[in-house]
């Protein structure tokens, strides 16, 4: 069961707007139908608009704004609360009644207060994460999600509001182990089944963070009900490395509760929404695209008599 507070403002988001029906043939591959979650598996009403997420990030078609700030990321590991297991990823929550895990900078004009992080993952490493880099797929990919508290006095608040969130997208390929994770890993068979939480506090999710500065960034929306349009995504351009048995601890807690026949959680990503008329900036310039500029002027020059 999706949390109340989510279904409140899911209803509240579609009364506002109106509905629009989610294409899957539009915004999936043919090879991914039969891995999707049941919730995206059948004709969805989903709140109208233009902004819907995840998308395809085409890395030659971002723009370079060398006005977009560094981001930067102030996180107290001391606000770390809890781990649940909300039938459909599991959510690290944290203490945000005060300004003492935020972000700030980036392409975001005030700083934003972090609610929580989770993750979206596949049952194969073909696929799992929710946004891809030309077409490409990763087997997971984390969502830091953080919320506009200068602005709103809630997060129930901002959800609903434009600028309200700003989730920070960081993506996870297969490779070294990552200590930082494992500590996350070890407490997962707590929450095995749905609805189950336990404490976890003390942790710093900077660690999950790649060092490299770079991202994309674009106005979309949740990728869960209620799917409002209120998200600033900030996308790592940098991946970081897992290993095999890390992503497998991921596969092993289940969807459904303690007694219930077991259903093991993966393929917990949405479809792929059209990007419509916007535009993904970046922090960065495309070396890999200057080249290629160069190439066709570099190749005149050998062949010139």
């Amino acid at each position: 069961m999706l949390p109340l507070l989510l279904r409140r403002v899911w209803a509240a988001a579609a009364s506002r707007r109106g509905t629009r029906r989610c294409s899957l043939g539009a915004c999936c591959s043919y090879r991914l139908r039969d891995a999707l979650h049941p919730l995206w598996q059948s004709p969805l009403t989903i709140p109208g608009g233009t902004r819907q997420s995840p998308i395809n990030i085409q890395w030659r078609d971002s723009v370079y704004d060398p006005f977009l700030k560094p981001l930067k990321i102030s996180y107290d590991p001391t606000t770390c609360l809890h781990i649940w297991n909300n039938g459909y990823s599991f959510l690290v929550e944290f203490d945000d009644s005060a300004d003492r895990s935020i972000i700030v900078g980036g392409p975001l004009e005030n700083q934003y207060r972090l609610k929580q992080f989770h993750f979206h993952w596949g049952a194969i490493n073909e696929w799992g994460s929710e946004h891809t880099v030309d077409s490409k797929f990763y087997p997971a990919e984390l969502h830091l999600v953080h919320w506009n508290a200068v602005v709103y006095p809630t997060f129930e608040e901002a959800v609903m509001e434009g600028n309200g969130l700003a989730v920070i997208g960081v993506f996870l390929k297969l490779g070294a182990h990552h200590e930082g994770l494992q500590t996350l890993v070890d407490a997962l068979p707590a929450v095995k089944h749905k609805d189950t939480v336990i404490e976890f506090d003390v942790f710093d999710p900077s660690c999950l963070i790649p060092s490299c500065p770079d991202y994309w960034t674009y106005a979309g929306s949740l990728t869960t009900p209620p799917l409002t349009e209120s998200v600033t995504w900030i996308i790592k351009k940098k991946p970081i490395e897992v290993d095999e048995n890390q992503l497998e601890a991921f596969r092993m807690l289940l969807f459904t509760s303690d007694g219930e026949e077991e259903k093991r959680m993966v393929d917990n990503f949405r479809p792929l929404q059209p990007l419509m008329n916007r535009t993904v900036r970046s922090s960065f310039q495309s070396r890999h695209l200057l080249n290629a500029e160069l190439q066709p002027k570099d190749h005149a020059e050998q062949i010139r008599p």
